[in-house]
């Protein structure tokens, strides 16, 4: 009986620590949770995860972006085809990938019983005037052989891409040198190929754009009847004096290109015949198979820099992207400066002068909703409004010699930038708003209090102290700016711009001209692209020059928007 008096009393005992253990717990627990230390634990997670997904995506473009510019090692194939017979591939291993044997039950290929998947791989064989394709898959057990030799040759050329080879001749003037001169004569092509280049753009382009204002001068005269036959005779001496020019720079690049043609080059492609390849149509020749790593990096720089600062070529798919970054870079500033004024205006008069009624109300429920706008509402609306109501008036009233060419009342630079702008206007309408709204109303009654005037504080002392908040705004504004296509492709975005909207002819820049787009070129080489698998490196290439250029234009708005902190914070406090 004791015994069981005892037991039980130690078991209440046992059961009232367990309580006050797990009380004292809950009560921990409790006071954790109210502490906020799980909501930051949880914000912090979410933090590196979305640290992590960003620095993998960018890794995953600018690896296989720089990739593209690497020298690839060049193979030569010994394939026993379906056919049974033997030829020789030639070209850099691109992609590798497994299939299910099943696939190939067409075939007279025999695997061993337990084989599930064959590796095959694409190999880009260049040589479009010999081949259809740039591009082949190969069997691996097809494969009876595969070499690196060091002859092989890769040639980029200005028109049907690279060719892969051995060469046999160099010709000069008509008869054959030595392989060693084959540099010395490629940079004398190249100084060629600029000058000619330059007289077309510069010389001949300038002579003709003379002659074309010329030509509307003329028409100009005639619709407002004040054409005589003096303004007449003088127009027609210039057009004279010009053609003249022209006449001479012809003659002059005619012989340049004479000079430039007159030098070839004979290589035997991967089926053995012997292919004729004229230097002027030759960018660059190198032996991949020889360079070391140094020599590797300093024509992967190279290539990095021809990308940069060449124009494109083949549909896209091959050259550089310089006029896709001109143009870029261009409307984003001069949306910048479009949408600033107009954003910090607007914010001011809501928060400074703007009563707080319902048309205020209804103009801040306006601008949240523009925000929420799909972007291709706003490319429409540019389209009819800017380039076909506002331009095709300009035309009208300022251009009627140009007629019915239109020369604003069409898509061009000017009503993209502007069109962005009112894109990117609820953007930094809020932000500016939002930096108003927190300087205190006792500084703006203390300027007020001293003599100053309403425009004067505001100028002196509010702007200065919101000038973060307004940087902050046109930031954001900018780097939604600089990744938008779909309404740059209906007011002035296009696959390829003939000319740079700015250029050496008055007024030097051409608002009303079209512009090639970084984000556009994504599209149109990954999508419209005729060779996709060509296309695909210099997609990731260039997403990553987008991306870089964004980075850049934010990182300088942002030290611009640190400065103005640091020198407004005295004033602020």
């Amino acid at each position: 009986m004791k015994k069981s008096i005892k037991l039980k009393t130690s078991q209440l005992m046992n059961s009232d620590i367990d309580k006050e253990q797990n009380t004292a717990m809950n009560n921990s627990y409790k006071k954790w949770f109210q502490s906020g230390s799980p909501w930051v634990w949880l914000s912090a997670a979410g933090v590196s995860l979305s640290l992590i997904s960003v620095l993998g995506l960018l890794w995953l473009i600018a690896s296989r972006g720089l990739s593209y510019f690497w020298p690839a090692t060049i193979y030569q194939f010994e394939v026993n085809d379906l056919q049974g017979h033997n030829h020789t591939v030639i070209g850099e291993i691109y992609d590798r990938e497994s299939i299910p044997v099943g696939q190939l039950v067409h075939t007279k290929l025999k695997f061993a019983p337990d084989t599930l998947e064959v590796e095959r791989i694409l190999v880009k064989t260049g040589n479009r005037e010999l081949v259809n394709l740039d591009f082949r898959w190969i069997l691996v057990p097809q494969i009876t052989k595969i070499t690196e030799p060091k002859n092989i040759v890769v040639i980029e050329r200005r028109t049907n891409g690279n060719f892969y080879g051995f060469i046999t001749k160099v010709i000069l003037d008509g008869e054959t040198v030595s392989n060693t001169q084959l540099p010395q004569l490629i940079d004398r092509v190249d100084n060629f190929q600029q000058q000619i280049e330059e007289l077309q753009k510069s010389d001949i382009g300038s002579i003709n754009y003379q002659l074309e204002r010329l030509r509307l001068k003329e028409k100009k005269y005639q619709l407002n009847h004040q054409l005589t036959i003096k303004i007449k005779h003088e127009i027609d001496a210039e057009i004279e004096a010009l053609k003249i020019q022209y006449q001479q720079l012809e003659q002059k690049l005619t012989s340049m290109r004479q000079q430039v043609a007159r030098d070839k080059i004979e290589v035997r492609a991967m089926n053995g015949k012997v292919v004729t390849i004229n230097l002027e149509n030759i960018l660059t020749v190198s032996y991949a198979n020889k360079l070391n790593l140094f020599e590797k990096t300093g024509v992967f720089l190279q290539k990095i820099g021809h990308f940069i600062s060449d124009d494109p070529r083949e549909a896209n798919t091959e050259g550089g992207v310089f006029p896709a970054i001109f143009g870029t870079v261009l409307m984003v500033l001069l949306m910048t400066v479009i949408v600033s004024p107009m954003g910090v205006i607007a914010a001011i008069y809501l928060h400074e002068y703007a009563g707080n009624n319902g048309l205020t109300k209804m103009l801040r429920i306006a601008v949240i909703n523009l925000a929420g706008v799909p972007s291709i509402v706003y490319g429409i609306f540019g389209l009819g409004f800017f380039v076909y109501m506002l331009g095709g008036s300009i035309d009208e009233l300022f251009f009627p010699e140009t007629l019915p060419s239109p020369t604003f009342g069409t898509p061009g630079v000017l009503w993209s930038a502007i069109t962005l702008a009112i894109l990117t206007l609820p953007v930094v309408i809020v932000s500016t708003e939002e930096g108003l709204a927190r300087i205190p109303a006792s500084m703006r009654h203390g300027s007020l209090a001293l003599g100053a005037t309403k425009i004067e504080t505001l100028w002196r002392i509010i702007l200065p102290i919101a000038s973060p908040a307004i940087m902050t705004g046109i930031i954001l504004a900018i780097a939604r700016a600089a990744g938008e296509v779909a309404p740059l492709m209906l007011v002035g975005v296009v696959k390829m711009a003939p000319t740079l909207p700015l250029d050496g002819n008055f007024p030097y820049l051409h608002l009303e001209r079209k512009f090639m787009h970084l984000g556009f070129h994504i599209y149109d080489v990954g999508f419209q692209s005729p060779n996709v698998e060509a296309a695909r490196p210099l997609v990731y290439a260039t997403a990553l020059l987008l991306v870089t250029i964004i980075v850049a234009l934010n990182m300088t708005a942002i030290s611009i928007r640190n400065k103005l902190r640091e020198k407004y914070r005295a004033l602020e406090h």
